[in-house]
């Protein structure tokens, strides 16, 4: 016979089976929902300025400062077993150090924007005010999965954080771009992030780059002749 204490290690290793089972089951459906993102990214101003980027820099150093529009679909990225998805905006640009060895290649990126979209059931994770959350839970009541949370326009948006370089210069950068990439945060199974190639239905976005661009001089600072008496 059986005591009870392996009766019950025999149950909840037979639970834990059949919970793992499930989950997995849960994680694979999300291969059956086509991903089928798209996005346009434009740069619509350019700054360059020699200063400390952040009130903890220890030093001078040229920094970036852009302002871009961004309209993007990405409702298809939401399943019911969504979470949340993380959406961010990165500038990439080639190392001059490399010479021609490094021409083409977008080895520096810098992170200038993102935000954080969450499913109606998840809308209690955000961290936003009181009335805020009043607002979104009631416009959502009802709704497992809303489309519309994956759709962002921008217009004229200021990047969160300033682009530096590791070299601290960055005026007159050449071949720079705007790329758009997600994070999908499933309540079950693993992150997805936005894939380089096509995996069955899951598509590359469609767009999400923007035109090279170069970044301007550091304007030089005017000086105001004092009248003679």
């Amino acid at each position: 016979m059986h005591s009870t204490i392996v009766r019950g290690q025999n149950v909840f290793g037979f639970f834990t089976t059949v919970c793992f089972v499930v989950a997995a089951l849960i994680a694979a459906s999300d291969l059956l929902a086509p991903r089928t993102p798209k996005a346009t990214v434009a740069v619509k101003d350019l700054q360059v300025v020699r200063g400390r980027p952040h009130y903890y820099s220890t030093k001078k150093e040229e920094y970036a400062i852009i302002r871009f529009s961004l309209s993007a679909d990405l409702s298809s990225l939401f399943s019911w077993n969504t979470k949340q998805v993380f959406v961010y905006v990165s500038a990439s640009w080639p190392n001059s150090t490399l010479g021609d060895a490094g021409k083409g290649e977008m080895v520096n990126e810098a992170v200038i924007w993102d935000t954080i979209i969450t499913n109606p059931s998840a809308d209690h994770l955000q961290n936003i005010g009181p009335a805020a959350m009043k607002k979104l839970v009631r416009s959502t009541k009802g709704k497992t999965i809303d489309p519309s949370r994956g759709k962002l326009e921008l217009k004229n948006q200021k990047a969160k954080y300033q682009i530096t370089s590791p070299d601290g210069k960055l005026a007159e950068t050449d071949n720079m771009v705007l790329k758009l990439h997600y994070n999908v945060q499933p309540w079950v199974g693993v992150l997805t992030w936005t894939p380089q190639i096509e995996f069955g239905s899951w598509k590359k976005v469609k767009g999400g780059i923007s035109k090279a661009f170069k970044l301007p001089a550091i304007k030089a600072k005017k000086v105001v002749e004092k009248k003679s008496a």
